[in-house]
């Protein structure tokens, strides 16, 4: 089992950069597949990157070349790099950890406005 925990999110300007964690605890963190989503209001989540335990990534096509996810396995955390906001970026961020089960964290809000 893997708990998980989201920070570095908060209000941001328009062409604005933030960088979210998602901290893990548990065991054997390297042999998950983890990923990110989001959720704004009155929208259903919506999937935006994942990166396999060899590393692999993909993203969707909304956010490819401004998000870039990324983890390291010695700290138990993962990351989403986050460059030029837009205000439809503004959402609940979770992360998710998948190894047969998969695990959430509680999310983390980010506010992309002037």
């Amino acid at each position: 089992q893997v708990q998980l925990v989201e920070s570095g999110g908060g209000l941001v300007q328009p062409g604005g950069s933030l960088r979210l964690s998602c901290a893990a605890s548990g065991r054997d963190f390297s042999s998950y597949d983890m990923g990110w989503y989001r959720q704004a209001p009155g929208k259903q989540r919506e999937f935006l990157a994942r990166i396999s335990n060899s590393g692999n990534t993909n993203y969707v096509s909304s956010v490819k070349g401004r998000f870039t996810i990324s983890r390291d396995n010695a700290k138990n955390t993962l990351y989403l790099q986050m460059n030029s906001l837009k205000p439809e970026d503004t959402a609940v961020y979770s992360c998710n950890a998948v190894r047969g089960y998969i695990y959430w964290g509680q999310g983390t809000q980010v506010t992309v406005s002037s």
